[in-house]
């Protein structure tokens, strides 16, 4: 490939590499990538087979069964890396649903995700509605370009936990805010203990917010919730989150496909006294979220309520590693099973950071992505 030089005013436009297109038959996927609070998020939006399934779950289970090297090649090495999440958008399931989200990390499928509800709901505001589907179930979701434009949604998504309501208000500049009223929270365990090989006896608690955590006080393990003790959480979060799996899997009261221990949220003291406390989350194959974690937010939000320490109604602020901030509250009360359970609202800010087409060469031999550790 012969490359021609700049154009005289110094812009690259002139390289003739810029009019190349992928061959037909090579893969090739669109996402516009976001964060929220810090953490990533990799939309996907159109160029992913769909899932089959009556309900998100029985999707998930067929993404994890056909489509796990898509996942691989879009959340791995070279595209993506070993923090990396996405979600695929997809036609709702439910009567009262505007779209279904079906979220991926390192490891493969989660069933719920907090920080993608918010992200994906400021796309679909500033999309100004929440994505239009063609009859192959392919959706397509586009970006408004005068920035001087507020847009504003409220939408019903479909997720592998269940139902979830959210209303975000985004600008054309890509900046926005979401507040998202979660699937019922509860506690599964209070005040356990167990033997941690390297930490020792572990106190912790398990909870609920869209998946499975077992709460721990960072302080009490003598762990730093800072960006440099990184490595050191996420050796103590898998040792912790093998240990407490080694002793049994929480059960859902309604699900045999949500019953994992998901990860671990360590808990301590919030870096700015105002707000009420930090959290880090290390999750699926050693991940770490940027932001909170709105399913842990909503699962402490659970525990602090059964401990009568929360005002039901009064909102609490939660930090993250990377200081980034949720907001959430109790907005009221339900049951899951014989388990009294809350309804957590979580509320925090994204931004959009590209947009992206990604394409597999057939013969590349690392298509499907990698994870150097």
């Amino acid at each position: 490939m012969t490359l021609s030089p700049p154009s005289a005013g110094g812009s690259i436009e002139g390289l003739r590499w810029l009019q190349w297109k992928p061959p037909g038959e090579w893969t090739g996927i669109r996402t516009v990538d976001m964060h929220t609070e810090g953490e990533p998020l990799r939309v996907i939006v159109s160029g992913f087979p769909m899932p089959r399934g009556d309900d998100v779950l029985a999707r998930r289970r067929d993404a994890m069964e056909r489509f796990d090297g898509l996942r691989r090649m879009l959340m791995w090495e070279p595209r993506g890396h070993k923090d990396m999440y996405g979600c695929l958008v997809m036609p709702p399931v439910t009567g009262g649903a505007d779209f279904s989200v079906l979220f991926m990390h390192n490891d493969g499928f989660s069933t719920m995700c907090g920080h993608a509800i918010i992200a994906v709901s400021c796309l679909a505001a500033l999309g100004g509605t929440a994505c239009q589907f063609g009859a192959d179930g392919e959706g397509d979701t586009g970006l408004p370009a005068p920035a001087s434009i507020d847009h504003h949604a409220r939408m019903a998504i479909d997720t592998p936990a269940g139902l979830v309501k959210a209303r975000a208000s985004a600008r054309g500049d890509g900046a926005g805010k979401a507040t998202f009223v979660n699937v019922p929270s509860f506690v599964a365990a209070l005040d356990e203990k167990v033997d941690v090989p390297g930490l020792g006896t572990v106190k912790f608690d398990v909870a609920f917010g869209g998946a499975f955590y077992a709460f721990v006080d960072a302080g009490e393990l003598g762990l730093s919730l800072t960006p440099d003790a990184a490595s050191e959480l996420v050796r103590a979060g898998r040792a912790v989150k093998a240990a407490v799996r080694a002793g049994g899997e929480p059960r859902h009261p309604d699900s045999g496909d949500l019953s994992f221990l998901y990860g671990v949220v360590f808990t301590g003291p919030a870096h700015d006294g105002a707000h009420h406390s930090r959290h880090v989350c290390v999750f699926a194959d050693g991940e770490v979220d940027r932001s909170p974690t709105g399913t842990a937010v909503s699962g402490r939000l659970a525990i602090l309520d059964a401990r009568a320490q929360l005002q039901q109604g009064a909102p609490i602020i939660v930090e993250s590693i990377s200081g980034g901030r949720f907001t959430g509250r109790v907005t009221g009360r339900t049951s899951v099973g014989r388990r009294p359970a809350i309804i957590p609202e979580i509320g925090g800010r994204a931004f959009v950071t590209g947009r992206h087409e990604f394409t597999a060469d057939p013969a590349d031999p690392w298509r499907e992505g990698f994870l150097v550790r």
